[in-house]
């Protein structure tokens, strides 16, 4: 490596961890989602699966909180920390597939000034995880299509089993690594050798807690979240959020340089076949599911994430290696100068205003209900009246509610969804004793009790109102409700949706 080449990779690595060290700071002043909550009760009660997701998220919030904490940092820590292995794997698969230190360079840098990236790991949701996971798959087929050796086949099964251990998307990595194999030629043979097969079943050995718990479970996970690609009804008006959604999640320029890079692959203007068909099969498999999901219900912005190592391999290759006639250039280079600064600055502004409301003026905006901004103040409120009314535990309607209530009320304190029974049956029920008593309902003003709940206790009295804030906006009231001498179970234990319908 010379000189020049040193330093590049040592400020790429400079720039890298300045934007994690970016994030921990913002991990620590910004909340918890209702999401975050919750996976981090998840991280309390470990399993092979949950009603919603594979185990994966959970495991990462469970180290971070063993070194920082039940903190809002302690719950993002491993997560953000894992930006660090991502980044690297995206260099070597950039570096490997397309061949010089500078598109490597380009990838790890547009990859981490992506909202979906900077964002998306700060926040630990399963695509967290799925992120790091289709990183190092990408790493480890590049390796594969390199070496020409087999025993790289296990590395690719160990990032597909964390992918799959991640979220079920990662169930299309398949389909597309069986389309890049078929399509070039020359990597046809390895349909014949067991390094191919022998990858599979480290994928599937990873995932066997997931199925085993499904088993175990009426195969509830998987029917919630394979059955979303059923089209029930035709909701085209979807579609058109796409677009403008991942223009926000990729940030502007970055998407810009990634479209202009899948052009420049499309017409062989960068790269070997093999690698152009890598890209693309990991890159399209996914969007053409999306796509189809977009038909009849919404794409919420970061299940793209898997995505997202394929496509800044694009933008690097549009920035470093394409050749563009004079306009496109121009493009280009305003694009490739200004996509890291952009892209700090709008993370930078998004957690000002998650955290504080004052760029809308204190109005409302997209974060106000997912931040738990408030949250600490209202549980402070919540815990004065369960003491003053000598409830021994509190209710919630809904898993985020009930997610922010164990994490900002004292520890200890019983907490319990009322239904979705689903949700928790990893964890501890309430004791009984705890359930006999006097209960503190917690829910929106305006928001009915369920009939369940109303028709197995003998009296329900308010006990108050408390407020959410951002700054000098109201986000939420929530009503107080007493509820004493239960007739019968509290707890709406109603099997899922999906075991109904499936019956």
């Amino acid at each position: 490596m010379n000189p020049t080449e040193a330093r590049l990779v040592l400020n790429t690595a400079l720039a890298v961890c300045a934007l994690v060290a970016l994030r921990l700071a913002a991990a620590a002043w910004t909340p918890l989602t209702f999401d975050e909550a919750y996976y981090w009760m998840w991280s309390k009660a470990l399993a092979g699966g949950y009603y919603d997701h594979p185990p994966m998220v959970a495991v990462v919030i469970r180290l971070g909180t063993m070194i920082a904490g039940d903190t809002p940092l302690g719950v993002r820590l491993a997560s953000i920390l894992l930006a660090l292995p991502m980044s690297w794997a995206i260099y070597h698969a950039a570096a490997i597939l397309f061949g010089g230190r500078q598109v490597a360079a380009s990838a790890a840098i547009l990859l981490n000034v992506t909202l979906m990236a900077s964002v998306g790991t700060l926040i630990v949701t399963p695509d967290a995880p799925l992120l790091v996971a289709a990183s190092f798959l990408l790493f480890s087929l590049a390796k594969v299509l390199q070496s020409g050796r087999g025993a790289w086949w296990l590395a690719v099964g160990a990032s597909a089993g964390a992918a799959l251990l991640s979220k079920y998307t990662a169930l299309f990595f398949g389909p597309a690594i069986l389309i890049w194999l078929a399509v070039v030629p020359k990597l046809r043979h390895w349909f014949l050798s067991p390094w191919l097969y022998l990858g599979g079943l480290v994928a599937l050995g990873l995932f066997a807690p997931v199925i085993r718990w499904n088993a175990d479970h009426q195969w509830v996970s998987f029917i919630k979240q394979m059955g979303r690609a059923r089209i029930e009804d035709f909701r085209p008006v979807f579609i058109a959020e796409l677009i403008p959604t991942q223009i926000g999640f990729a940030t502007p320029l970055v998407f810009i340089l990634g479209v202009m890079g899948l052009y420049a692959l499309s017409r062989r203007r960068a790269g070997t076949f093999a690698a152009r068909v890598l890209v693309n099969a990991m890159f399209w498999t996914i969007v053409a599911y999306f796509a189809w999901h977009a038909l009849h219900a919404r794409v919420e912005a970061n299940w793209f994430a898997p995505v997202y190592p394929a496509f800044v391999v694009a933008a690097a290759v549009a920035a470093i290696q394409t050749q563009w006639a004079p306009r496109e250039q121009r493009t280009v280079d305003f694009c490739r100068r200004w996509a890291a600064p952009v892209g700090v600055v709008l993370f930078a502004l998004l957690i000002v205003q998650a955290n504080t409301g004052v760029l809308s003026g204190y109005r409302r905006d997209a974060t106000v209900r997912s931040v738990g901004v408030g949250w600490r103040e209202l549980a402070g409120e919540i815990e004065t009246v369960r003491a003053r009314v000598g409830a021994t535990c509190v209710l919630a309607p809904d898993y985020g509610t009930t997610g922010w209530l164990v994490f900002y009320l004292p520890e200890g304190t019983c907490v319990a969804q009322q239904g979705q029974r689903i949700r928790w049956i990893n964890m501890a029920e309430p004791k009984p004793e705890q359930l006999a008593g006097k209960l503190l309902y917690v829910h929106e003003v305006g928001q009915d009790l369920p009939a369940s709940l109303r028709a197995n206790v003998a009296r329900i009295e308010p006990a108050g109102e408390a407020k959410r804030m951002r700054g000098p906006l109201t986000i939420e009231t929530y009503a107080l409700d007493v509820l004493e001498g239960p007739k019968g179970d509290v707890l709406d234990r109603s099997p899922p949706p999906e075991l109904v319908r499936e019956k």
